[in-house]
């Protein structure tokens, strides 16, 4: 039984040493690192320089660590800064990273050449260097580029045709964007950023930075069909990009119906045929084909039509027509509507008339007639037999 226990008691301290190296982390560094994305770049004579710095805390105790500029080039100044302020320090835990800013500003004149620069930053048990150059002279010219998802749009006149157009910034520097279109005359352009609603003719693009642009064209609905080019000019400075756009305009027909006057009224007489004079007119981009006339009137009313099929109204082109309106015979005085319909396929038109109805006069003297020789018998009959 002992020697049982004893070989129990050293397996089991064989799996445990097993057991505890398995759970051990891999080693790693520990210390602190002091990093920014570019520490060596060239940039423009008198430019102000701003770096991005990140000190991290590898696996140390929380602590302050020190920040300075070990070395600066005769003549440049130089500047830690942490949100907004000049800062000495930063406190850091445990595997946590801290972004400061380091502005360097180069002395007046400074000439071109190659400057080296030496940030330190010292901790309770680490210390970390980060040496940065900066080369002053010959930087990127300015350039722009313009691109356009679907450069080419269709559709008819009344459609929105909405270009999405990228600029892009190639320089080493922010620009200040100046958008222009060129296209016909009666054509509305207009810039809107993405996923914004202010229209804009400028806009900032940072360096190396794009930018999405909507790019809205708005035609008059008597535009015709056909083939137009739309030129978008992104201009900065000595920067400049063009692109064309294609607009193409599929026709298409949009009647019209309305009285010569504009008159949408008038006044008839019971079981009379009253001439209403219309006209139809297409001011759409196409053709309109076979336009059919028709009418939805009160029960026990008749509308014909002189013309009640128009084989084809060419853009801007307009027919006279005239609609015989003819009220009921039980018709009473008042005001009625009658609606009036142009159709021709996927365009129509239509124009309620208000038609104010009175009764004959001739009726009215037959009745006037009627109610004397009533009278006149009445009258015969009373001096007849009265006096029996």
């Amino acid at each position: 039984m002992a020697r049982l226990l004893t070989v129990f008691l050293a397996v089991s301290l064989i799996l445990g040493q097993a057991g505890i190296a398995l759970a051990a982390p891999a080693s790693g560094f520990r210390g602190l690192s002091l990093s920014t994305p570019y520490p060596a770049q060239t940039v423009r004579a008198g430019e102000r320089v701003t770096l991005t710095l990140t000190v991290k805390n590898f696996g140390l105790s929380p602590q302050a660590v020190a920040l300075r500029v070990a070395e600066v080039p005769r003549g440049w100044k130089a500047a830690i800064l942490g949100g907004g302020r000049p800062v000495a320090a930063v406190y850091a835990e445990p595997d946590q990273e801290i972004a400061v800013s380091l502005q360097l500003d180069p002395p007046a004149g400074a000439g071109t050449g190659s400057f080296r620069f030496l940030v330190v930053a010292q901790g309770q048990t680490a210390t970390a260097q980060l040496p940065l150059t900066l080369t002053v002279g010959q930087v990127l010219p300015p350039r722009l580029t313009l691109t356009a998802e679907l450069p080419v749009l269709r559709g008819p006149a009344t459609s929105s045709f909405r270009y999405r157009l990228t600029v892009k910034n190639e320089s080493d520097r922010d620009l200040l964007v100046n958008l222009e279109a060129r296209t016909q005359k009666s054509f509305q352009v207009t810039f809107t950023p993405s996923f914004a609603s202010q229209q804009v003719t400028s806009l900032p693009v940072k360096a190396g930075e794009s930018k999405d642009i909507d790019t809205e064209v708005s035609l008059p609905r008597e535009a015709p069909a056909g083939t137009y080019d739309i030129a978008v000019l992104a201009a900065a400075g000595e920067a400049r990009a063009e692109i064309k756009l294609g607009l193409e305009i599929t026709g298409r027909p949009d009647l019209t119906l309305t009285t010569p006057d504009g008159r949408l009224s008038g006044r008839a007489y019971a079981n009379r045929a009253t001439p209403f004079k219309l006209v139809v007119k297409n001011q759409g981009g196409a053709a309109a084909r076979d336009v059919e006339l028709s009418a939805s009137e009160p029960t026990g009313w008749e509308v014909k039509f002189d013309l009640q099929r128009i084989d084809a109204l060419q853009p801007n082109q307009q027919r006279e027509v005239t609609a015989q309106i003819k009220p009921g015979p039980k018709a009473v005085t008042g005001d009625y509507i009658v609606t009036l319909r142009a159709n021709a396929g996927d365009a129509s038109s239509s124009a309620d008339i208000r038609v104010t109805v009175y009764t004959s006069t001739l009726w009215g003297l037959i009745g006037i007639l009627l109610v004397a020789v009533a009278l006149g018998v009445v009258s015969l009959a009373v001096s007849r037999y009265g006096r029996r």
